[in-house]
């Protein structure tokens, strides 16, 4: 579930050695002290995206047993939504929270100031859109802080190797990594993985993953063309989904857990990818997306994974992942991501007169268990660091992705080795920037030709 680290520094090390840690804050300012006292037992959190998604982690680092949490401070791009969040999680958690005006942060450079008001050993939640994960995190590695970050980590291969580099550093600071892709921290995944490993379903011949599904990110909330007070740059921030260079759209930040989850129970990555897609559906949609996706994952043993994504509304939804072995067959996940309800079949026919096993229900959260373990971490000083599997699976979506975009097939070395970066200045934006992607004279934005653009998105 975490990668070693031979650092054995400890939390406890960092609370101990005052002197060092009041240097440190003497650096960024006097609010840290002011913040922490009489507090050492607690484990502070700053909040860096305010989003669905981050108010959703926020919540969850709120609700974890082991231990007293308090979130003191919240950053954002966008003040009306770092006031929504505020409002929401002021009503549930009330006694876990204290976030005034004054620790409340507008701006790209929002995520420093919140990320000043911690101290070592306590916890950033990174849940902005993927392309500014890897400015953050250096930043939070530096501050000597524990990281929880979203999914996807990155969006490209200049970003992906990026993102290794920093959980390496991160390790010999020995600080605590999680990273968003829930379904591995789920007891029913577990379960099925160690029986998979046993042999029950015999070698794995064949994997299947599926989310189509209604319209996701942009295409949910239709056409809508930026009001005259959003620049370009603050509207394709506020709907990343749509946008290859913040997100890697819709395919890498929404079909990577089904990606990930199917290629643990084989314990590998694939080598290569081939796919294809389309937009007969968006019509006028102001995105990047495609409508659809058909992605063929090949692994070293050339095993295959086969992997179905469509966002097309009044057609059959599947939400699932499959294996199939040379005794039998597996649900790795049937209902979206919460339950899994993994099982396992003497056959082929998933049918209940061939049911050889069934994770037996209810089935915690695995949304709340991450958060469970890396508390758990932290507090014990366990080694805990995910960048790595986090990141490969990210490199491993993207493979699928520009595959299906390019109309080519590639390989996870071109992907990891491939020189263009979607964002490359990212981390030099400021509210008067202008966005890395611009629209057409017609107020389209370009979106991938497979055939035509060769292996170039935008």
């Amino acid at each position: 579930m975490s990668e070693t680290t031979d650092n054995t520094t400890s939390r406890r090390k960092f609370l101990k050695d005052t002197g060092r840690v009041a240097g440190a804050a003497a650096l960024v300012g006097t609010a840290a002290t002011h913040v922490y006292a009489g507090e050492s037992n607690t484990i502070h959190l700053a909040l860096v995206g305010c989003g669905g998604r981050g108010t959703g982690a926020a919540g969850q680092a709120m609700s974890v047993k082991n231990g007293p949490t308090k979130l003191i401070a919240m950053a954002d791009v966008f003040e009306d939504r770092l006031a929504r969040s505020h409002r929401g999680l002021s009503k549930r958690f009330s006694k876990t929270m204290d976030v005034p005006k004054e620790r409340q942060f507008i701006g790209f450079d929002a995520y420093r100031k919140a990320m000043d008001l911690l101290n070592p050993g306590d916890v950033v939640l990174l849940t902005t859109p993927p392309a500014f994960r890897w400015v953050q995190f250096t930043y939070a590695i530096e501050r000597g802080l524990n990281v929880f970050m979203e999914k996807p980590v990155a969006v490209d291969g200049p970003t992906c190797r990026r993102m290794f580099a920093l959980g390496e550093q991160a390790k010999k600071k020995n600080l605590k990594v999680a990273v968003g892709l829930m379904c591995r921290h789920n007891e029913a995944r577990q379960e099925l993985h160690e029986r998979i490993r046993d042999g029950q379903i015999g070698d794995i011949l064949e994997l299947r993953a599926y989310r189509m599904a209604g319209p996701t990110g942009s295409a949910a909330t239709g056409p809508n063309p930026h009001p005259g007070e959003m620049s370009e740059l603050m509207y394709q921030i506020r709907r990343f989904h749509g946008f290859l260079w913040a997100s890697g759209g819709a395919y890498s930040d929404f079909l990577i857990h089904n990606i990930d989850e199917s290629c643990w129970m084989k314990d590998a990555w694939p080598i290569k990818a081939d796919g294809s897609g389309g937009r007969q559906y968006r019509g006028d949609m102001i995105d990047q997306n495609f409508d659809h996706y058909s992605v063929e994952y090949t692994f070293a043993d050339g095993t295959k994974l086969h992997l179905r994504g469509r966002t097309i509304a009044g057609c059959y939804n599947k939400f699932a992942s499959f294996a199939h072995g040379t005794k039998g067959s597996a649900v790795i996940s049937t209902a979206a991501h919460v339950p899994a309800k993994s099982r396992i079949y003497n056959t082929q026919n998933m049918t209940k007169d061939h049911l050889r096993w069934a994770f037996p229900q209810p089935e915690l959260n695995p949304y709340q268990v991450e958060w469970d373990d890396l508390v758990n971490a932290i507090r014990a000083d366990q080694p805990y660091n995910e960048v790595k599997r986090g990141t490969e699976a990210a490199l491993v979506t993207a493979m699928g992705r520009l595959a299906a975009h390019s109309g080519k097939v590639i390989t996870y070395d071109e992907t990891l080795n491939y020189d263009r970066e979607l964002a490359p200045d990212v981390d030099k934006l400021t509210l008067a920037s202008a966005s890395p992607l611009q629209a057409g004279s017609d107020g389209k934005y370009p979106v991938p030709m497979p055939g035509l653009i060769g292996r170039r998105e935008y």
